[in-house]
């Protein structure tokens, strides 16, 4: 069989070896590439916002109903809580007026309610108002020198001592990002620790934070550029960064740590980045091309707001494996035999040696591999016992910090007018055109349908319905009587929805909806509920293939697919544990039991699958290369376990500090993302890498490299640098190597129960 390398280096080997050669023209080109997106994400770029909308749902349709057939329904609607200590807020009219004067104002406001002018705005005992405003877009996502100018139009008010609090959306504005930059200086801080402390080198730890914050820039601006024709979430630039940062020092470290190994091996620096590249390089593009399909596997959920985070995400993991492949082999170049003269201990790159510790632990686990197996298997099936009692929803600014004016505002509401009016829904009734011209009938159909919305229990109150303007629809307001998370509210909303509504307008000719801010939300957990087994399925068909194509195995492919799906069940359940079931909660600045956010499971699903098949990707690749040289599957498990360990270990750890850092956020949901992706990674580099995937190789045996022939044939053929395994379970010789310095020294086997060469 010919192959690339009957005929000298491959591709990846050749592009290595000249980004190596002409380092400056590669430098060159990524600084400016730098300053060119930055300049035109500067002049041409957009801005992030959140968009919730849900095409085809009856949450969606009453309120794009509601905006065609009201004046002054339109744009985004945020509460002004107003409260006095002692007295009523109507002792303070005349400053009520001169702040609705200002407020009205302000650039990008609609409509402003005046709450002594509008029914129901004032709380029974009157010491506590809500003082509506309607923004022309979503207010969260507004530069956050805007509510200055909203502190100046409230000031009437704070003068005569009443308190003023903004609620969802705009009191988002006022908590925005306002942890992030601690917590990627964090991230990078441990980054550098750990580099000196792993790998000893100051060159071999400065080197993949360099190009991970530069590729890291041009992905953002590139982003920036992006959000102009198209519509990104705010969240999207924070995902991107988490994202890649970790995996931009990940590749660029996998790349370095080989590079150096080759070089204490005797190869000539250009050639060493030749091969690295060709070796790890190649692995590095699988990797990132795996987590930029998990990533990317979230546009199925059919969700806009949850496909632009995905794309985001994935840009920069685009980004940064191409920083590693080009930018990393230049500095490489240019570093050449002085990458490990700065150092503050004796630089260490991949052990060659049998009596290394990591080498040590692959035989242990091969000695014993069933009891590595269930104990692996069992620690993660007891974490992931949370996950079976799950329950999504919506985590509103009830769950938040007290020092956020959203939930103080949150809180003034409850005690002002009861929980449920955190949460009021919507009921739009449309009108058949007999009904729009016959008052009668719109009448008796008004008191049918608010007899039946009141009989429903969990509801504490139901405006009387009003017509529109064009007498098109019939608009009343249900409040429930629990808050916003209450289980009892998803029911209320449901049955609603699907029953009461319904039933009540049967036979009349008119079609009802549910809508507002509680019924998006809870479609909005619905359609992600839904959505989540399409995502798995799709995401893990997508890797199995990809897996098996590169590493031309059925059975590692699947094992791959099926341990991931056994840690990331684990993280769901450490995340149930602590913030649904409220088990160390308080550490975290969460100081009551919440449901876990509707998107976290997604999200957490498509990082996690992406990041963990990231080491998957490194260890195999390793193994393979072990196998293909010298067909011994014992071997080959314990040298990649000993080559990689090191790598994975200290890019986990980078990982999990850049991840928990995020705990510093005083969003929930970040919380959750941050801890659920934190002991996924621990997970991940421990007990899978360690134990499961080790155990299971050596039970296996060279079952593992197994490939039927007319499968063999069916693949396309992802490796340019060197042959892929025989077809067969049997012996073969040993595969030709491209020409250059011989290979990586591969410890002396230790004979090991089972093998058979």
């Amino acid at each position: 069989m010919n192959t690339a390398s009957d005929e000298g280096p491959g591709l990846l080997h050749r592009s290595g070896r000249w980004c190596a050669r002409h380092a400056w023209r590669i430098v060159t080109l990524w600084v400016l590439l730098l300053a060119g997106l930055g300049a035109a994400d500067h002049a041409w770029g957009g801005t992030f916002a959140d968009s919730f909308s849900l095409p085809g749902t009856g949450a969606q349709t009453g309120a794009d109903l509601i905006e065609a057939h009201t004046t002054g329904a339109g744009g985004t609607a945020a509460p002004l809580v107003l409260h006095t200590a002692g007295g009523t807020v109507a002792a303070h009219r005349e400053a009520v007026a001169a702040a609705v004067a200002g407020l009205d104002r302000l650039p990008d406001v609609l409509s402003v309610a005046d709450p002594l002018n509008t029914p129901g705005a004032v709380s029974p005992r009157g010491d506590t108002a809500r003082l509506t405003v309607r923004f022309d877009g979503n207010p969260a996502g507004f530069d956050p020198s805007y509510l200055a100018r909203v502190d100046a139009a409230v000031e009437p008010l704070r003068a005569e001592g009443v308190t003023v609090e903004y609620g969802e959306p705009l009191g988002q504005l006022a908590a925005a990002g306002s942890a992030d930059r601690v917590s990627e200086g964090i991230g990078l801080a441990v980054a550098v620790l750990v580099l000196l402390i792993g790998f000893g080198s100051v060159a071999a730890a400065g080197l993949p934070l360099l190009t991970a914050v530069l590729g890291l820039a041009v992905a953002l601006g590139a982003l920036g550029l992006l959000a102009g024709p198209f519509d990104f979430a705010r969240a999207s630039p924070t995902l991107a960064a988490m994202m890649g940062l970790g995996v931009g020092v990940d590749y660029a470290l996998f790349l370095a740590t080989r590079y150096r190994a080759l070089l204490h091996a005797g190869a000539e620096p250009d050639e060493a980045v030749g091969r690295t590249v060709a070796t790890s390089g190649r692995a590095v593009l699988v990797a990132a091309a795996t987590v930029a399909m998990a990533l990317g596997g979230l546009c199925a959920s059919g969700v806009g707001f949850i496909g632009t985070l995905g794309i985001a995400a994935g840009l920069s993991v685009v980004v940064a494996a191409a920083a590693s492949v080009t930018l990393t082999p230049a500095l490489l170049g240019l570093l050449g035999r002085r990458v490990d003269r700065l150092h503050v201990r004796t630089p260490v790159a991949e052990p060659t040696g049998a009596s290394d510790v990591w080498h040590r632990w692959a035989l242990g686990v091969a000695r014993r591999p069933w009891v590595s197996l269930t104990a692996g298997l069992l620690l993660l099936g007891i974490l992931a016992l949370p996950a079976a009692s799950m329950r999504l929803g919506h985590v509103d600014a009830g769950a938040q910090s007290t020092a956020r004016t959203d939930r103080r505002a949150y809180d003034l509401i409850t005690e002002g007018f009861g929980p449920g009016a955190n949460g009021p829904l919507t009921v739009v009734a449309q009108l058949d055109s007999g009904r729009i011209s016959d008052p009668a009938g719109r009448e008796d159909l008004a008191a049918s349908l608010r007899r039946e919305l009141t009989a429903v229990p969990g509801v504490a109150s139901v405006t009387a319905p009003v017509t529109s303007a064009d007498r098109a629809l019939l608009l009343t307001t249900v409040t429930p009587a629990t808050g916003p998370r209450d289980p009892a509210t998803a029911r209320l909303v449901h049955t609603l929805r699907d029953e009461t509504v319904p039933h009540a307008l049967a036979g009349t000719g008119a079609t009802g909806y549910v809508t507002g801010t509680t019924a998006a939300a809870q479609t909005f957990t619905d359609t992600l509920a839904a959505t989540l087994p399409r995502i798995v399925g799709v995401v893990v068909a997508a890797a199995f293939l990809l897996l098996l194509t590169v590493f031309r195995s059925p059975l590692i492919a699947l094992k791959a697919a099926v341990l991931n799906l056994f840690s990331i069940a684990a993280a769901y359940g450490v995340v149930v544990a602590v913030f649904q079931w409220g088990w160390g909660g308080a550490l975290f600045g969460v100081s009551e039991p919440v449901p876990v956010e509707s998107y976290v499971p997604m999200m957490m699903f498509a990082i996690v699958f992406g990041l963990s098949m990231d080491y998957e990707v490194f260890l195999l690749s390793r193994i393979r290369e072990v196998w293909l040289d010298r067909w011994d599957n014992h071997l080959a498990v314990a040298t990649g376990i000993a080559a990689t360990a090191r790598v994975i270990t200290c890019a986990a750890l980078i990982m999990t500090s850049v991840f928990l850092a995020f705990l510093l956020s005083t969003n929930v949901a970040v919380k959750m993302l941050a801890l659920g992706l934190g002991v996924s990674v621990v997970l991940d580099a421990t007990v899978v890498r360690l134990l499961l995937v080790p155990a299971s190789m050596y039970l296996f045996g060279r079952a593992n490299w197994w490939l039927p022939e007319r499968l063999d044939r069916l693949l396309p053929r992802l490796d340019p640098e060197g042959p892929a395994p025989a077809s067969t379970t049997g012996p073969a010789p040993a595969p030709a190597r491209e020409p250059g310095p011989e290979p990586d020294p591969v410890p002396t086997p230790v004979p090991l129960p089972g093998d058979r060469r």
